[in-house]
């Protein structure tokens, strides 16, 4: 065989391996990822599904139109978003500002990134059932706080204008951890030489955070707030775990959108009507991320 014969037939070989490493990959994304989803669109457009026998009658948008005029979804989707542009906020500036103290301290910092992680490594359903103690309305700490203040305690689990904030409380906390390691590891790349240059001309520490720390960071924070949203959006464990599967506080009243499809599909067997919900999800989480990607180009900086 020429040797020119043999250049050609490599790139192939080459080629037919590359796909028979991706092989397992593929089906795996295929089986659990692709053919869900496409399950879902197309059960979300039945106007009446069982889902024992996957048979559905009436196609059409009766299942769409209904998830979008039920009040109990419109009160999820409040809710949901509340834990997500609030709670996300307060997350990241608290991880940066916790990740950026524990970098100033070279010598401890590997005791502080074990302590803060210690929570990202137990079980949401553990840290929920602490959650419920401090929230308790007569033993818990946060209202023995209150009253060492002179404030009035708050009902936190039983009254329906505070559940919400408790859990975006929660969610806030139990996702400090991730964040922080993931901003220390964005520290490590930022050049020390910046810093030693600031130092000479004097630069104050609250110019060199705003000017040299967060401009170099920006890839982190973006990045970090594209994760945190997203995971904000799919709030349901912390829901569970400070209440339960039968009702997500006082008249559903911390309803979340992922709570809400889950009740659709198992306590309901309205399966159509959760797979509609699904597909408003996804659109909004598809717009969301777009809509962060677009901002990332304007306010990111690669140096």
């Amino acid at each position: 065989m020429s040797s020119k014969r043999q250049r050609t037939l490599r790139p192939h070989r080459n080629g037919a391996a590359a796909w028979l490493y991706l092989l397992p990959s593929l089906v795996v994304i295929t089986v659990f990822l692709i053919y869900p989803l496409f399950k879902v669109l197309r059960m979300g457009f039945y106007q009446k599904y069982v889902f024992i026998t996957d048979t559905g009658s009436g196609f059409g948008l009766d299942a769409l139109a209904y998830v979008l005029s039920d009040p109990v979804y419109h009160r999820a989707l409040s809710n949901t978003c509340f834990i997500t542009f609030v709670g996300v906020p307060i997350t990241v500036a608290l991880a940066l500002g916790i990740a950026v103290m524990i970098d100033s301290i070279p010598r401890f910092k590997g005791i502080f990134q074990n302590l803060y992680f210690l929570p990202y490594v137990t079980t949401v359903y553990a840290v929920g059932t602490v959650f419920k103690w401090l929230f308790h309305s007569d033993y818990g700490y946060i209202n023995f706080f209150f009253k060492f203040l002179g404030l009035e305690p708050q009902a936190w689990m039983t009254d329906p204008n505070l559940v919400t904030l408790s859990v975006t409380i929660f969610t806030i906390w139990n996702g400090l951890a991730l964040k922080i390691i993931l901003f220390l590891a964005g520290l490590q790349k930022v050049d020390k030489q910046y810093y030693q240059a600031a130092r000479i001309d004097g630069t104050s520490r609250r110019r060199v955070f705003f000017r040299i720390t967060l401009p170099l960071l920006s890839p982190t924070i973006w990045m970090v707030s594209m994760i945190s949203f997203i995971h904000a959006f799919k709030t349901y464990s912390a829901v569970v775990a400070m209440f339960d599967k039968e009702a997500a506080g006082p008249g559903n009243s911390a309803i979340t959108v992922v709570f809400y499809i889950y009740n659709m599909f198992f306590k309901k067997g309205q399966v159509h009507y959760a797979a509609a919900a699904a597909i408003v999800f996804l659109v909004i989480i598809i717009t969301m991320t777009a809509l962060q990607k677009i901002v990332a180009k304007k306010f990111t900086y690669y140096g």
